[in-house]
């Protein structure tokens, strides 16, 4: 998985973004629970022949 706390100090360096150093931990935490969120989405099995609705229908 990715060290979340270099890619905070070196994306927010390319972005010229400053993060004060006590939010640096939330945002390194906050990056974490996204990406355990995304993985299981990601991950999530769907069948080939599914097809990708145009338009929302609830």
């Amino acid at each position: 998985m990715l060290n979340f706390d270099q890619y905070v100090e070196q994306v927010s360096e390319l972005l010229n973004l400053s993060i004060a150093p006590e939010y640096h931990p939330g945002v390194v935490k906050n990056l974490t629970t996204i990406a355990a969120i995304a993985q299981l989405v990601t991950e999530f099995p769907l069948p080939d022949e599914i097809e990708a609705a145009p338009v929302f229908e609830p």
